[in-house]
């Protein structure tokens, strides 16, 4: 009985370790995202397919926004820049503009360029048409979208979504608090 729980003991610290290594992300969502296409700041074409096979961070904003969007693009930029200093580099970031009328490549990379935004790893999305774009964030980040009569504003959802390699939105944060950052980061960690 000893020389089997001597044998054992061995087994079960390898089991520890492992489980210990392999966190999961505690998901709270579960939608497939589905097809669009659409051109980024450099004039690219993009679709879903180009992010398959790597997780990727979303978020919904336009360069015209007068409330969340700066604060949530500067979350974006952080966020960029905590990943880059613990050496994560398979992650993309992808913000859509929710104003494709006057969200061109041009004024696109600007707006970028005000957070320093790294294109290497973060997309500004934009090419397709408002009712398109709407029907992705509702249908795909259940995240409304709406026009605001009389206005050159947007109401949209101001979440930072997590989509896995297979396209599935799993998990999403508060874009507009700071402190989310630091929970994404942890997740993303998890996925190294």
């Amino acid at each position: 009985m000893k020389l089997m729980y001597k044998l054992s003991l061995p087994f079960f610290a390898v089991l520890l370790f492992l489980a210990a290594c392999g966190q999961e992300i505690e998901e709270n969502m579960s939608r497939d995202v589905g097809e669009f296409s659409a051109i980024n700041e450099q004039g690219e074409e993009k679709s879903l397919e180009d992010y398959q096979g790597q997780y990727w961070v979303a978020d919904f904003i336009f360069t015209n926004c007068d409330t969340v969007c700066p604060p949530m693009t500067a979350n974006m930029a952080r966020l960029q820049t905590m990943m880059e200093e613990e050496g994560i580099k398979d992650v993309q970031l992808v913000s859509f503009s929710v104003d494709p009328e006057n969200d061109d490549p041009e004024v696109l990379t600007e707006f970028g360029n005000k957070f320093q935004a790294d294109f290497a790893n973060w997309d500004f999305l934009t090419g397709y048409d408002f009712d398109e774009i709407r029907q992705l964030s509702i249908k795909s980040f259940q995240s409304m979208l709406e026009e605001e009569p009389n206005s050159d504003q947007m109401m949209h959802g101001t979440r930072f979504y997590l989509v896995n390699p297979d396209g599935e939105a799993i998990k999403h944060y508060s874009g507009t608090e700071s402190g989310s950052m630091e929970e994404i980061l942890e997740d993303l960690k998890k996925t190294q």
